[in-house]
């Protein structure tokens, strides 16, 4: 008996057979633990790629309030949408968070109910930027390693509130309210891990106090910054970005050897009121002073070892590292003085 496949059927089986592996490439890709979480289901205005089943993209929706999130979420897009509250009720079945983007929203502290972020114990990055935060929201997951907060009106950070955060690692609070009263001597207490500190664009007058010993990255731009606190750098001896542009720094705002410190690469005091170079260290590699007062430049003063030394490069071999020194918007005058280029061998650009 011969056996016939009309072409229809043929067709129907080989879409079958396509579509269920597919299915099952989908499966494969998924951690085995949260197999029994797996489910197609998708709020309805959002979007689930096939291709990335662990995401949740609601993003520019015109959403006024976050819908129930499916237990195999991993990572929830929500930013620019017309949301005011973040209450537990979405969140019962997401165990699973990573990542929570909430950029660009009208959340205030009182539509954050009590204790809703602390729930998401496996949350890492929450980002809170351009939203209507009056202080930092608390409590926070303990897991946290990011935590994004610019662009509010932050003008308060409860006692405590990065405590326990020992996972944290960059703490973002640009472009907030912020004066010296809102940071105390234990307000960082607790972050052992923070590598990267962004307090610019608020209102400090003076270096916060008692930063991490991790620190990293400490942005401070456009305060109005004045003193520099003598060995105000051994506390975070691990410093290696430091910018103070727009500040109000003047010489003797800074100790004599304020910034003559070896973990420091890239040191930026643009946009402040110096008239003459700092000490600076060997080690030091990109140097931004422009759009300050300095009228003139003298390489013998400013080299942090002797001419001597640094023009005998073949018998010592460990000259000063500086390769970027920017120096325009002041009143100097060109040519670059020789003694420069022979104490700074390694110099690539100078821009006057």
């Amino acid at each position: 008996m011969t056996l016939k496949v009309c072409p229809s059927l043929l067709l129907l089986l080989l879409v079958h057979f396509v579509w269920t592996r597919t299915v099952r490439q989908v499966y494969d890709e998924l951690d085995p633990e949260h197999w029994s979480h797996y489910t197609f289901e998708c709020p309805q205005e959002c979007f689930c790629p096939p291709s990335f089943p662990n995401a949740l993209y609601c993003d520019n929706k015109g959403l006024k309030e976050i819908p129930a999130i499916p237990a195999r979420i991993w990572y929830l897009y929500l930013q620019n949408n017309l949301i005011e509250t973040i209450s537990e009720k979405p969140f019962v079945n997401a165990t699973h968070l990573r990542w929570i983007n909430l950029n660009k929203n009208k959340i205030t502290n009182n539509g954050i109910e009590s204790g809703v972020l602390s729930k998401l114990k496996r949350l890492l990055y929450l980002f809170l930027e351009d939203n209507e935060l009056e202080e930092v929201p608390a409590p926070l997951p303990v897991g946290l390693e990011q935590l994004r907060l610019a662009r509010n009106k932050i003008s308060r950070i409860p006692e405590g509130v990065f405590s326990n955060l020992e996972n944290l690692t960059m703490l973002d609070l640009h472009q907030n309210n912020l004066l010296d009263s809102a940071l105390q001597s234990d307000t960082f207490q607790g972050l052992n891990s923070l590598m990267q500190l962004n307090i610019a664009k608020n209102s400090l007058k003076k270096m916060p106090l008692s930063l991490p010993a991790n620190t990293l990255q400490l942005f401070l731009d456009n305060n109005s910054i004045e003193v520099i606190p003598e060995n105000y750098f051994s506390a975070i001896p691990k410093v290696t970005f430091l910018r103070l542009n727009y500040n109000k720094l003047s010489d003797d705002g800074i100790p004599p050897n304020g910034f003559n410190v070896s973990s420091i690469l890239d040191l930026q005091l643009s946009h402040n009121q110096l008239t003459k170079i700092p000490p600076i260290n060997a080690h030091l590699e990109h140097l931004h002073l422009d759009h300050n007062r300095i009228k003139s430049v003298n390489g013998t003063q400013i080299c942090p070892v002797s001419i001597a030394v640094a023009e005998d490069y073949g018998l010592y071999g460990n000259i000063p590292r500086l390769r970027y020194l920017r120096l325009d918007g002041n009143e100097i005058q060109p040519p670059i003085p020789l003694d420069i280029m022979i104490c700074f061998q390694l110099l690539q650009a100078v821009v006057i």
